[in-house]
This record gives structure tokens, sequence and C-alpha cells, in this order.
């Protein structure tokens, strides 16, 4: 594993953890000393997203990963609870089984998480996946929040 700091591409793993889907190894280079994380997951069979306008795509974690992250802005939401987050959507997303599937099935189980995550998140990104045509809208999604509680 090449090292963040100095490139060197002697590390070696000082602890190994389970996460979810994936495998968390804390590293440290062997050569300046510095401590880095990297995680390993099992990559899936590619999978095809159907989209709005019925073009598909590949499925693109990253891309996912921007959009919750541009939701969160200035949240107090590390990336670690939204990589976990996007773990487990990802996994829900295999228990369907399939090939294909469409961008509003990822687009709920998003709104699914972020809901659990943190409210202003969740009203961020729905706001922007739902297309709000009006305040009125947005009031209807405000109210199902708060008698929720």
């Amino acid at each position: 594993m090449k090292c963040l700091k100095c490139g060197s591409e002697d590390s070696k793993v000082l602890d190994t953890r389970a996460v979810d889907e994936a495998i968390r190894r804390r590293r440290e280079c062997e050569s300046c000393g510095y401590r880095f994380t990297t995680f390993e997951r099992v990559e899936a069979v590619s999978m095809l997203v159907i989209k709005k306008d019925g073009t598909r795509e590949e499925y693109d974690r990253e891309k996912m990963l921007r959009g919750i992250i541009r939701s969160a802005q200035k949240r107090p939401i590390s990336v670690e609870a939204i990589e976990a987050s996007i773990d487990k959507i990802e996994a829900k997303i295999r228990t369907l089984d399939v090939k294909e599937v469409p961008s509003e099935t990822i687009g709920e189980f998003v709104m699914e998480e972020l809901a659990k995550l943190d409210e202003i998140t969740y009203i961020r990104f729905a706001s922007v996946y739902r297309s709000f045509k009006d305040v009125s809208e947005l009031e209807t999604l405000l109210k199902s929040i708060t008698k929720g509680k």
C-alpha cells in the first residue's frame, strides 16, 4: 500500500477490523512513520442504474458519496458515518438480487438512511432528489418528519 505522505510502498498493518461490508486496516509507513487507514470491500458484480429518462449507467459508489456529502455540508456528520450509511444502502440493493436497479429505488434507500442519520441532511437531499415544485411540497415533507417524533 502506497504511503499518502512519502509515496513509499512499504507499510505494515497495525490493526484489522471487520466493519459492516468492509475490512478496515490501520497502517503505518515503514519509511516515514505516517499512519493511515485503508478499507477493503468486496467488488460486487457490476450493476446498472436505470435513470428516470430510461438510460442506464454503471452504479458508482463515489457518486452517491459525493451527493450525500453535498447534502451534509456544514452538518456534524463524519465521513465514517456517511460511509456506514452507504454500506447499508448497498446491502439493501444487493438483497434485491438484480443486475439493474431503478434510480428511484436507490434514492428511496438513501432517503431512508439519511432520515435516520440527520434530518437536515435528509431534507436537503430530498429537496433535490424529489425536485419540489413549490413550498407546499416541502411543508408536507417537514410535517411528515415532525409527526414521526
